[in-house]
């Protein structure tokens, strides 16, 4: 499909929730024709924005992602500045709770077609992908089979889904350790210091910026984010963006005042690069990856480069 092609996008379609603090609200976007499509869970990101860290945000990608096949399906997390819900104990940003949100939208995918009646018959729910930018790419990882060391207990939380084949990280945060990280993130986000990788085998594209230095967060630099494809034993590769830092060039929306980077041209490239290769694992003798790594190749003046397992 064409990045140009038609897109329509329904929200909120509301999952009942009565175990969670509120109902789960999600943001549906598909291209109008085709059949047969995959699925695309979307976790968002946390930022100082107050509708972004919501199923409203990641516009720039949702539509191109939906106009290449997809259908996009965005939750509001917990986490979300949308919402108030205090943070139960040992999971700061509601980081188990957001795992559990993807898990129960592919519990429920019945109830989302029967919400968005355009999409009756057209789900193809064997080919199911997951991506998630900045926390969201946290909460990809772990759907993915990254585990924790929970910080209360330190018992090994492990969440993968089997039914997610493939998973896109977006400036995603690298391993735990206390030498990783800051020392604000260490006493107030302390699940970070438990993240592992070395059981994560569902295969991903890692994207980083080689100017993320997220100094926020970590001591380790821009390196830190391509820890999920360095210490997976996962088939993955790595997309390093020049240039690029935490915004990937304006990822999390149109015209965002927070994008320290905004690059309209690193955006679509993003955008097209995942769903390329998305597309290609998910899709048998699919060849969009291989083809939009020799574009990537022979561009004289590349936004980044390709490093595969």
């Amino acid at each position: 499909m064409s990045a140009s092609a038609p897109v329509l996008s329904v929200g909120p379609v509301v999952l009942a929730a009565p175990d969670r603090a509120v109902d789960l609200e999600i943001r549906v976007s598909a291209p109008v024709a085709g059949d047969s499509l995959p699925i695309l869970l979307l976790s968002h990101g946390q930022g100082p924005s107050n509708h972004l860290s919501s199923m409203h945000g990641y516009a720039p990608l949702v539509q191109r992602w939906a106009a290449h096949g997809f259908v996009v399906i965005q939750p509001t997390h917990l986490s979300s500045r949308t919402l108030d819900v205090p943070e139960p104990p040992g999971e700061a940003l509601h980081w188990r709770s957001r795992v559990r949100d993807m898990s129960r939208i592919l519990d429920r995918l019945d109830e989302v077609e029967a919400a968005v009646p355009q999409l009756a018959g057209r789900l193809d729910r064997a080919k199911v992908a997951v991506a998630g930018h900045s926390m969201g790419g946290h909460t990809a990882s772990m759907l993915l089979g990254a585990r924790i060391a929970h910080p209360g207990d330190g018992a090994v939380v492990r969440m993968a889904d089997s039914r997610i084949k493939a998973g896109v990280l977006l400036a995603a945060p690298g391993a735990g350790g206390r030498d990783a990280l800051t020392d604000f993130v260490a006493e107030h986000y302390p699940f970070f210091l438990g993240a592992d990788f070395t059981e994560m085998r569902t295969p991903a594209l890692v994207v980083a910026g080689d100017a993320d230095s997220s100094a926020h967060l970590t001591v380790r630099g821009p390196s830190w984010h391509a820890e999920p494809h360095v210490l997976s034993p996962a088939r993955t590769s790595l997309l390093t963006l020049f240039g690029a830092e935490h915004g990937l060039g304006g990822i999390s929306g149109y015209d965002v005042a927070e994008t320290t980077d905004e690059n309209p041209r690193r955006v679509a490239a993003v955008a097209d690069l995942t769903a390329s290769y998305l597309r290609s694992e998910l899709i048998p003798g699919d060849q969009s990856w291989t083809r939009a790594r020799a574009r990537l190749a022979a561009d004289p003046e590349p936004l980044g480069q390709i490093d595969s397992d």
